[in-house]
Protein backbone atom coordinates (compact mmCIF):
# COMPACT_ATOMS: atom_id res chain seq x y z
CA UNK A 1 0.00 0.00 0.00
CA UNK A 2 2.77 2.44 0.92
CA UNK A 3 4.68 1.96 -2.39
CA UNK A 4 1.49 2.65 -4.35
CA UNK A 5 0.79 5.79 -2.31
CA UNK A 6 4.36 6.98 -2.82
CA UNK A 7 4.08 6.45 -6.57
CA UNK A 8 0.85 8.47 -6.71
CA UNK A 9 2.50 11.30 -4.77
CA UNK A 10 5.45 11.31 -7.17
CA UNK A 11 3.12 11.38 -10.18
CA UNK A 12 1.17 14.26 -8.63
CA UNK A 13 4.35 16.22 -7.92
CA UNK A 14 5.60 15.57 -11.45
CA UNK A 15 2.32 16.88 -12.91
CA UNK A 16 2.47 19.98 -10.72
CA UNK A 17 6.08 20.69 -11.74
CA UNK A 18 5.28 20.11 -15.41
CA UNK A 19 2.25 22.40 -15.37
CA UNK A 20 4.22 25.05 -13.49
CA UNK A 21 6.97 24.86 -16.12
CA UNK A 22 4.43 25.41 -18.92
CA UNK A 23 2.94 28.52 -17.30
CA UNK A 24 4.79 31.51 -18.76
CA UNK A 25 4.78 34.91 -17.05
CA UNK A 26 5.12 38.15 -19.01
CA UNK A 27 7.39 40.94 -17.63
CA UNK A 28 6.19 44.54 -17.78
CA UNK A 29 8.78 45.50 -20.43
CA UNK A 30 7.88 42.65 -22.80
CA UNK A 31 4.97 41.16 -24.75
CA UNK A 32 4.34 37.41 -24.51
CA UNK A 33 3.41 35.96 -27.92
CA UNK A 34 1.81 32.49 -27.83
CA UNK A 35 1.51 30.94 -31.29
CA UNK A 36 0.47 27.61 -32.73
CA UNK A 37 -3.08 26.38 -32.11
CA UNK A 38 -4.77 29.49 -30.71
CA UNK A 39 -8.19 31.10 -30.99
CA UNK A 40 -9.90 30.76 -34.36
CA UNK A 41 -9.24 33.72 -36.65
CA UNK A 42 -6.03 34.77 -34.85
CA UNK A 43 -2.45 33.97 -35.75
CA UNK A 44 -1.18 34.43 -32.18
CA UNK A 45 -2.20 35.49 -28.67
CA UNK A 46 -0.38 38.65 -27.46
CA UNK A 47 -0.27 39.19 -23.70
CA UNK A 48 1.16 42.23 -21.87
CA UNK A 49 1.35 41.65 -18.13
CA UNK A 50 0.18 38.54 -16.30
CA UNK A 51 0.85 35.15 -17.85
CA UNK A 52 -0.59 32.29 -19.88
CA UNK A 53 -0.41 28.52 -19.99
CA UNK A 54 1.45 27.23 -23.07
CA UNK A 55 0.36 23.77 -24.13
CA UNK A 56 3.18 21.46 -25.10
CA UNK A 57 3.55 20.23 -28.71
CA UNK A 58 0.63 22.28 -30.11
CA UNK A 59 1.83 25.71 -28.87
CA UNK A 60 5.04 27.66 -28.45
CA UNK A 61 5.94 31.16 -27.25
CA UNK A 62 8.32 34.10 -27.75
CA UNK A 63 8.83 37.59 -26.33
CA UNK A 64 8.76 41.05 -27.95
CA UNK A 65 10.73 43.79 -26.22
CA UNK A 66 9.01 47.11 -25.41
CA UNK A 67 12.32 49.00 -25.08
CA UNK A 68 12.11 52.25 -27.15
CA UNK A 69 14.36 52.59 -30.18
CA UNK A 70 16.00 55.85 -31.30
CA UNK A 71 16.33 56.28 -35.05
CA UNK A 72 18.34 59.10 -36.64
CA UNK A 73 16.93 60.33 -39.96
CA UNK A 74 19.49 62.57 -41.77
CA UNK A 75 17.04 63.85 -44.40
CA UNK A 76 18.96 65.89 -46.99
CA UNK A 77 17.77 67.90 -49.99
CA UNK A 78 14.06 67.23 -49.47
CA UNK A 79 11.86 69.14 -51.93
CA UNK A 80 9.39 71.53 -50.23
CA UNK A 81 6.07 72.80 -51.60
CA UNK A 82 7.95 75.83 -53.07
CA UNK A 83 10.36 73.49 -54.94
CA UNK A 84 13.21 74.57 -52.64
CA UNK A 85 15.39 71.77 -51.30
CA UNK A 86 15.94 71.78 -47.54
CA UNK A 87 17.79 69.65 -44.99
CA UNK A 88 15.71 68.32 -42.07
CA UNK A 89 17.93 66.18 -39.77
CA UNK A 90 15.75 64.65 -37.07
CA UNK A 91 15.59 61.97 -34.40
CA UNK A 92 12.58 59.65 -33.95
CA UNK A 93 11.85 57.53 -30.90
CA UNK A 94 9.59 54.53 -31.59
CA UNK A 95 8.54 51.38 -29.76
CA UNK A 96 6.23 48.39 -29.97
CA UNK A 97 2.70 49.35 -28.97
CA UNK A 98 0.65 47.56 -26.29
CA UNK A 99 -2.68 48.19 -28.04
CA UNK A 100 -4.24 44.81 -28.98
CA UNK A 101 -4.50 45.41 -32.74
CA UNK A 102 -1.02 46.91 -33.04
CA UNK A 103 0.42 44.13 -30.83
CA UNK A 104 -1.03 41.58 -33.28
CA UNK A 105 0.68 43.42 -36.16
CA UNK A 106 3.98 43.34 -34.26
CA UNK A 107 3.60 39.60 -33.57
CA UNK A 108 2.96 38.94 -37.26
CA UNK A 109 5.73 41.15 -38.67
CA UNK A 110 8.45 41.69 -36.02
CA UNK A 111 8.63 38.41 -34.09
CA UNK A 112 12.13 36.88 -34.13
CA UNK A 113 13.61 40.03 -35.74
CA UNK A 114 16.58 41.76 -34.12
CA UNK A 115 16.44 45.37 -32.93
CA UNK A 116 18.74 46.43 -35.79
CA UNK A 117 16.41 44.92 -38.38
CA UNK A 118 13.39 46.59 -36.77
CA UNK A 119 15.19 49.96 -36.73
CA UNK A 120 16.11 49.63 -40.43
CA UNK A 121 12.51 48.78 -41.34
CA UNK A 122 11.10 51.67 -39.30
CA UNK A 123 13.78 54.04 -40.65
CA UNK A 124 12.74 53.35 -44.24
CA UNK A 125 9.08 54.07 -43.40
CA UNK A 126 9.91 57.27 -41.49
CA UNK A 127 12.28 58.51 -44.19
CA UNK A 128 9.63 58.23 -46.90
CA UNK A 129 6.82 59.75 -44.84
CA UNK A 130 9.04 62.64 -43.63
CA UNK A 131 9.96 63.47 -47.23
CA UNK A 132 6.24 63.37 -48.14
CA UNK A 133 5.38 65.71 -45.24
CA UNK A 134 8.07 68.22 -46.25
CA UNK A 135 6.79 68.19 -49.83
CA UNK A 136 3.30 69.24 -48.65
CA UNK A 137 4.44 72.34 -46.65
CA UNK A 138 6.11 75.66 -47.42
CA UNK A 139 9.38 76.68 -45.79
CA UNK A 140 7.58 79.29 -43.68
CA UNK A 141 5.20 76.63 -42.33
CA UNK A 142 8.11 74.31 -41.56
CA UNK A 143 10.40 76.90 -39.99
CA UNK A 144 8.02 79.21 -38.15
CA UNK A 145 5.23 76.87 -36.96
CA UNK A 146 7.14 73.90 -35.55
CA UNK A 147 4.13 72.54 -33.66
CA UNK A 148 2.07 72.21 -36.84
CA UNK A 149 5.06 70.69 -38.62
CA UNK A 150 5.55 68.06 -35.89
CA UNK A 151 1.82 67.32 -35.87
CA UNK A 152 1.87 66.77 -39.65
CA UNK A 153 4.85 64.42 -39.24
CA UNK A 154 3.04 62.45 -36.55
CA UNK A 155 -0.15 62.28 -38.64
CA UNK A 156 1.74 60.84 -41.63
CA UNK A 157 4.29 58.61 -39.89
CA UNK A 158 2.34 56.99 -37.03
CA UNK A 159 -0.33 55.14 -39.14
CA UNK A 160 2.41 53.59 -41.26
CA UNK A 161 4.36 52.49 -38.19
CA UNK A 162 1.19 50.99 -36.69
CA UNK A 163 0.94 48.66 -39.69
CA UNK A 164 4.11 46.86 -38.56
CA UNK A 165 3.31 47.02 -34.83
CA UNK A 166 5.20 50.21 -33.83
CA UNK A 167 4.03 53.59 -32.57
CA UNK A 168 5.70 57.01 -32.52
CA UNK A 169 6.88 58.15 -29.06
CA UNK A 170 8.76 61.37 -29.84
CA UNK A 171 10.06 63.51 -32.74
CA UNK A 172 13.00 65.90 -32.38
CA UNK A 173 13.97 68.24 -35.26
CA UNK A 174 17.56 69.38 -34.66
CA UNK A 175 17.99 72.07 -37.33
CA UNK A 176 16.50 73.09 -40.66
CA UNK A 177 18.70 74.50 -43.43
CA UNK A 178 18.46 75.00 -47.18
CA UNK A 179 20.94 75.25 -50.02
CA UNK A 180 19.63 78.58 -51.39
CA UNK A 181 19.86 80.31 -47.93
CA UNK A 182 16.16 81.11 -48.10
CA UNK A 183 15.72 80.55 -44.37
CA UNK A 184 18.73 82.83 -43.66
CA UNK A 185 17.20 85.54 -45.86
CA UNK A 186 13.96 85.28 -43.89
CA UNK A 187 15.98 85.78 -40.67
CA UNK A 188 17.84 88.72 -42.10
CA UNK A 189 14.58 90.25 -43.24
CA UNK A 190 13.08 89.88 -39.77
CA UNK A 191 16.24 91.32 -38.19
CA UNK A 192 16.19 94.30 -40.55
CA UNK A 193 12.56 94.96 -39.78
CA UNK A 194 13.27 94.81 -36.03
CA UNK A 195 16.27 97.18 -36.35
CA UNK A 196 14.32 99.68 -38.44
CA UNK A 197 11.45 99.60 -36.01
CA UNK A 198 13.85 100.19 -33.12
CA UNK A 199 15.41 103.15 -34.92
CA UNK A 200 12.01 104.65 -35.57
CA UNK A 201 11.13 104.20 -31.90
CA UNK A 202 14.40 105.92 -30.86
CA UNK A 203 13.73 108.82 -33.21
CA UNK A 204 10.20 109.19 -31.83
CA UNK A 205 11.54 109.20 -28.27
CA UNK A 206 14.22 111.76 -29.12
CA UNK A 207 11.59 113.96 -30.76
CA UNK A 208 9.33 113.69 -27.72
CA UNK A 209 12.26 114.53 -25.43
CA UNK A 210 13.22 117.57 -27.43
CA UNK A 211 9.65 118.85 -27.50
CA UNK A 212 9.31 118.31 -23.74
CA UNK A 213 12.58 120.02 -23.09
CA UNK A 214 11.61 123.03 -25.22
CA UNK A 215 8.29 123.28 -23.43
CA UNK A 216 10.07 123.17 -20.08
CA UNK A 217 12.46 125.95 -21.16
CA UNK A 218 9.60 128.08 -22.40
CA UNK A 219 7.70 127.68 -19.15
CA UNK A 220 10.80 128.58 -17.21
CA UNK A 221 11.46 131.73 -19.29
CA UNK A 222 7.91 132.89 -18.98
CA UNK A 223 7.96 132.57 -15.23
CA UNK A 224 11.34 134.31 -14.99
CA UNK A 225 10.07 137.14 -17.21
CA UNK A 226 6.93 137.53 -15.13
CA UNK A 227 8.87 137.58 -11.86
CA UNK A 228 11.57 140.07 -12.82
CA UNK A 229 11.69 142.76 -15.38
CA UNK A 230 15.37 143.07 -14.94
CA UNK A 231 15.96 139.76 -16.63
CA UNK A 232 14.23 140.91 -19.87
CA UNK A 233 17.46 140.99 -21.77
CA UNK A 234 18.49 137.60 -20.44
CA UNK A 235 15.01 136.36 -21.21
CA UNK A 236 15.26 137.50 -24.80
CA UNK A 237 18.67 135.94 -25.10
CA UNK A 238 17.41 132.71 -23.47
CA UNK A 239 14.37 132.79 -25.71
CA UNK A 240 16.58 133.16 -28.75
CA UNK A 241 18.84 130.40 -27.53
CA UNK A 242 15.85 128.23 -26.81
CA UNK A 243 14.43 128.82 -30.26
CA UNK A 244 17.72 127.99 -31.88
CA UNK A 245 18.01 124.88 -29.74
CA UNK A 246 14.45 123.81 -30.47
CA UNK A 247 14.93 124.43 -34.15
CA UNK A 248 18.10 122.40 -34.00
CA UNK A 249 16.35 119.57 -32.13
CA UNK A 250 13.44 119.68 -34.53
CA UNK A 251 15.81 119.59 -37.48
CA UNK A 252 17.65 116.65 -35.96
CA UNK A 253 14.34 114.84 -35.31
CA UNK A 254 13.18 115.50 -38.87
CA UNK A 255 16.50 114.27 -40.20
CA UNK A 256 16.29 111.08 -38.11
CA UNK A 257 12.69 110.54 -39.15
CA UNK A 258 13.55 111.00 -42.81
CA UNK A 259 16.50 108.63 -42.45
CA UNK A 260 14.26 106.06 -40.80
CA UNK A 261 11.63 106.50 -43.51
CA UNK A 262 14.28 106.09 -46.18
CA UNK A 263 15.56 102.90 -44.61
CA UNK A 264 12.01 101.61 -44.22
CA UNK A 265 11.35 102.39 -47.87
CA UNK A 266 14.56 100.60 -48.82
CA UNK A 267 13.62 97.52 -46.79
CA UNK A 268 10.13 97.56 -48.28
CA UNK A 269 11.64 97.81 -51.76
CA UNK A 270 13.90 94.83 -51.05
CA UNK A 271 10.93 92.92 -49.69
CA UNK A 272 8.86 93.78 -52.78
CA UNK A 273 11.71 92.60 -55.01
CA UNK A 274 12.00 89.31 -53.14
CA UNK A 275 8.24 88.85 -53.19
CA UNK A 276 8.22 89.48 -56.93
CA UNK A 277 11.03 86.96 -57.42
CA UNK A 278 9.19 84.39 -55.28
CA UNK A 279 5.98 85.08 -57.21
CA UNK A 280 7.88 84.65 -60.45
CA UNK A 281 9.36 81.33 -59.30
CA UNK A 282 5.94 80.21 -58.12
CA UNK A 283 4.34 81.16 -61.45
CA UNK A 284 7.08 79.30 -63.36
CA UNK A 285 6.58 76.28 -61.13
CA UNK A 286 2.81 76.45 -61.72
CA UNK A 287 3.32 76.63 -65.48
CA UNK A 288 5.74 73.69 -65.37
CA UNK A 289 3.30 71.74 -63.20
CA UNK A 290 0.49 72.53 -65.66
CA UNK A 291 2.65 71.26 -68.54
CA UNK A 292 3.43 68.07 -66.60
CA UNK A 293 -0.28 67.64 -65.80
CA UNK A 294 -1.17 68.04 -69.47
CA UNK A 295 1.49 65.47 -70.41
CA UNK A 296 0.14 63.06 -67.80
CA UNK A 297 -3.43 63.64 -69.04
CA UNK A 298 -2.29 63.01 -72.61
CA UNK A 299 -0.56 59.77 -71.61
CA UNK A 300 -3.60 58.69 -69.56
CA UNK A 301 -5.94 59.45 -72.49
CA UNK A 302 -3.70 57.52 -74.90
CA UNK A 303 -3.60 54.56 -72.49
CA UNK A 304 -7.39 54.74 -72.08
CA UNK A 305 -7.95 54.78 -75.86
CA UNK A 306 -5.50 51.91 -76.32
CA UNK A 307 -7.25 49.99 -73.55
CA UNK A 308 -10.66 50.58 -75.15
CA UNK A 309 -9.38 49.41 -78.55
CA UNK A 310 -7.76 46.35 -76.99
CA UNK A 311 -11.00 45.57 -75.15
CA UNK A 312 -13.00 45.89 -78.39
CA UNK A 313 -10.59 43.63 -80.24
CA UNK A 314 -10.64 41.14 -77.36
CA UNK A 315 -14.49 41.15 -77.37
CA UNK A 316 -14.56 40.56 -81.13
CA UNK A 317 -12.03 37.77 -80.78
CA UNK A 318 -14.07 36.19 -78.00
CA UNK A 319 -17.24 36.45 -80.13
CA UNK A 320 -15.48 34.73 -83.04
CA UNK A 321 -14.12 32.02 -80.73
CA UNK A 322 -17.56 31.45 -79.17
CA UNK A 323 -19.24 31.32 -82.59
CA UNK A 324 -16.57 28.92 -83.87
CA UNK A 325 -16.93 26.75 -80.77
CA UNK A 326 -20.72 26.74 -81.16
CA UNK A 327 -20.45 25.83 -84.86
CA UNK A 328 -17.93 23.09 -84.09
CA UNK A 329 -20.16 21.76 -81.31
CA UNK A 330 -23.18 21.81 -83.63
CA UNK A 331 -21.20 19.95 -86.34
CA UNK A 332 -19.97 17.44 -83.76
CA UNK A 333 -23.49 16.86 -82.50
CA UNK A 334 -24.90 16.52 -86.03
CA UNK A 335 -22.10 14.10 -86.95
CA UNK A 336 -22.69 12.21 -83.69
CA UNK A 337 -26.45 12.09 -84.45
CA UNK A 338 -25.85 10.88 -88.02
CA UNK A 339 -23.38 8.29 -86.79
CA UNK A 340 -25.87 7.14 -84.15
CA UNK A 341 -28.60 6.94 -86.78
CA UNK A 342 -26.38 4.97 -89.17
CA UNK A 343 -25.28 2.70 -86.34
CA UNK A 344 -28.89 2.17 -85.27
CA UNK A 345 -29.93 1.39 -88.88
CA UNK A 346 -27.06 -1.08 -89.31
CA UNK A 347 -27.84 -2.65 -85.95
CA UNK A 348 -31.50 -2.94 -86.94
CA UNK A 349 -30.55 -4.47 -90.31
CA UNK A 350 -28.14 -6.84 -88.59
CA UNK A 351 -30.83 -7.79 -86.09
CA UNK A 352 -33.28 -8.38 -88.97
CA UNK A 353 -30.75 -10.49 -90.87
CA UNK A 354 -30.02 -12.46 -87.69
CA UNK A 355 -33.73 -13.08 -87.12
CA UNK A 356 -34.22 -13.99 -90.80
CA UNK A 357 -31.31 -16.41 -90.75
CA UNK A 358 -32.47 -17.83 -87.43
CA UNK A 359 -35.98 -18.32 -88.86
CA UNK A 360 -34.59 -19.91 -92.03
CA UNK A 361 -32.33 -22.17 -89.98
CA UNK A 362 -35.29 -23.23 -87.84
CA UNK A 363 -37.41 -23.83 -90.98
CA UNK A 364 -34.65 -25.79 -92.72
CA UNK A 365 -34.14 -27.84 -89.58
CA UNK A 366 -37.89 -28.60 -89.42
CA UNK A 367 -37.93 -29.45 -93.14
CA UNK A 368 -35.02 -31.85 -92.78
CA UNK A 369 -36.73 -33.47 -89.81
CA UNK A 370 -39.95 -33.85 -91.84
CA UNK A 371 -37.91 -35.64 -94.56
CA UNK A 372 -36.68 -38.18 -91.99
CA UNK A 373 -33.27 -36.51 -91.85
CA UNK A 374 -32.77 -36.73 -95.66
CA UNK A 375 -31.16 -33.40 -96.53
CA UNK A 376 -31.18 -34.20 -100.28
CA UNK A 377 -34.94 -34.75 -100.25
CA UNK A 378 -35.34 -31.47 -98.34
CA UNK A 379 -33.26 -29.65 -100.99
CA UNK A 380 -35.45 -31.21 -103.75
CA UNK A 381 -38.55 -29.87 -102.04
CA UNK A 382 -37.00 -26.39 -101.85
CA UNK A 383 -36.12 -26.45 -105.57
CA UNK A 384 -39.63 -27.70 -106.45
CA UNK A 385 -41.03 -24.82 -104.43
CA UNK A 386 -38.96 -22.35 -106.47
CA UNK A 387 -39.76 -23.90 -109.95
CA UNK A 388 -42.73 -21.61 -110.46
CA UNK A 389 -40.57 -18.58 -109.77
CA UNK A 390 -37.83 -19.86 -112.12
CA UNK A 391 -40.35 -20.36 -114.93
CA UNK A 392 -41.70 -16.88 -114.28
CA UNK A 393 -38.19 -15.47 -114.58
CA UNK A 394 -37.69 -17.33 -117.91
CA UNK A 395 -40.92 -15.92 -119.27
CA UNK A 396 -39.93 -12.48 -117.99
CA UNK A 397 -36.66 -12.74 -119.97
CA UNK A 398 -38.41 -12.93 -123.36
CA UNK A 399 -41.66 -11.18 -122.46
CA UNK A 400 -40.49 -7.73 -123.52
CA UNK A 401 -38.66 -8.97 -126.61
CA UNK A 402 -39.97 -6.95 -129.57
CA UNK A 403 -40.24 -9.47 -132.43
CA UNK A 404 -41.03 -6.73 -134.97
CA UNK A 405 -37.62 -5.15 -134.33
CA UNK A 406 -35.62 -8.36 -135.01
CA UNK A 407 -33.85 -8.61 -138.38
CA UNK A 408 -33.29 -12.15 -139.68
CA UNK A 409 -31.19 -12.88 -142.74
CA UNK A 410 -33.27 -15.73 -144.23
CA UNK A 411 -31.43 -18.08 -146.61
CA UNK A 412 -34.08 -20.81 -146.54
CA UNK A 413 -34.27 -23.96 -144.54
CA UNK A 414 -31.35 -26.23 -144.10
CA UNK A 415 -32.95 -28.77 -146.38
CA UNK A 416 -33.91 -26.19 -148.93
CA UNK A 417 -37.48 -26.27 -147.83
CA UNK A 418 -39.39 -23.76 -145.80
CA UNK A 419 -37.97 -20.63 -144.09
CA UNK A 420 -35.21 -20.21 -141.54
CA UNK A 421 -37.33 -17.59 -139.68
CA UNK A 422 -39.53 -20.33 -138.23
CA UNK A 423 -36.41 -22.18 -137.22
CA UNK A 424 -35.17 -19.02 -135.50
CA UNK A 425 -38.27 -18.75 -133.38
CA UNK A 426 -38.21 -22.44 -132.58
CA UNK A 427 -34.56 -22.19 -131.59
CA UNK A 428 -35.34 -19.12 -129.48
CA UNK A 429 -37.99 -21.05 -127.56
CA UNK A 430 -35.68 -24.02 -127.21
CA UNK A 431 -32.95 -21.77 -125.81
CA UNK A 432 -34.91 -21.61 -122.56
CA UNK A 433 -33.78 -24.61 -120.44
CA UNK A 434 -36.45 -27.18 -119.55
CA UNK A 435 -37.41 -27.72 -115.93
CA UNK A 436 -35.51 -31.03 -115.82
CA UNK A 437 -32.29 -29.25 -116.90
CA UNK A 438 -32.77 -26.47 -114.36
CA UNK A 439 -33.31 -29.04 -111.61
CA UNK A 440 -30.29 -31.03 -112.76
CA UNK A 441 -28.09 -27.89 -112.61
CA UNK A 442 -29.21 -27.47 -109.02
CA UNK A 443 -28.23 -31.10 -108.35
CA UNK A 444 -31.85 -32.18 -107.86
CA UNK A 445 -33.65 -34.98 -109.69
CA UNK A 446 -37.34 -34.28 -110.16
CA UNK A 447 -39.92 -37.04 -109.60
CA UNK A 448 -41.10 -38.98 -112.66
CA UNK A 449 -44.68 -37.68 -112.36
CA UNK A 450 -43.31 -34.26 -113.43
CA UNK A 451 -42.20 -35.73 -116.78
CA UNK A 452 -38.97 -36.82 -118.41
CA UNK A 453 -36.68 -35.24 -120.96
CA UNK A 454 -37.00 -37.13 -124.36
CA UNK A 455 -33.77 -37.40 -126.29
CA UNK A 456 -34.17 -36.20 -129.91
CA UNK A 457 -32.65 -37.95 -132.90
CA UNK A 458 -29.94 -36.00 -134.61
CA UNK A 459 -30.83 -34.81 -138.16
CA UNK A 460 -28.11 -34.21 -140.70
CA UNK A 461 -28.48 -30.97 -142.44
CA UNK A 462 -27.07 -30.08 -145.80
CA UNK A 463 -24.29 -27.59 -145.90
CA UNK A 464 -25.36 -24.06 -146.40
CA UNK A 465 -24.75 -22.48 -149.75
CA UNK A 466 -21.76 -20.35 -149.88
CA UNK A 467 -23.56 -17.68 -151.83
CA UNK A 468 -26.38 -16.43 -149.69
CA UNK A 469 -29.48 -15.06 -151.37
CA UNK A 470 -30.61 -11.56 -150.86
CA UNK A 471 -31.75 -11.06 -147.29
CA UNK A 472 -35.42 -11.10 -146.43
CA UNK A 473 -36.11 -8.68 -143.70
CA UNK A 474 -39.02 -9.64 -141.45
Amino acid sequence: MLPVLGGLILIFLFCVVFLASRYKRCPSDRILVVYGKVEQGKSANCIHGGGAFVWPVIQSYAYLSLTPMTINIPLQKALSLQNIRINVPSTFTVGISTEPEIMSNAAERLLNLGSRQIEDMAGEIIFGQLRLTVASLTIEQINQDRESFLESIRKNVEPELNKIGLYLINVNITDITDESDYIGSIGKKAASEAINKAKVDVAEQEKSGAIGQSEAYREKDIRVAENTAQAEKGKKRAEADRRVYVQQQEADAVTGENTAKARIAEVEADLAIKQAEALQRGEVAKRQAAVEIQKAQYKAEMERLNAEEVVKQEIERRKIEIAADAEAERNRREARGQADAILARYEAEAAGVRKLLSSKAAGYSALVESCAGDARAAASLLVIEKIEEIVARQVEAIKNLKIDKITVWDSGGADGKGSSTAGFLSSLIKSLPPLQDVAAMAGVELPEYLGKLVEEQGVDTAPESEAAPAPDAT
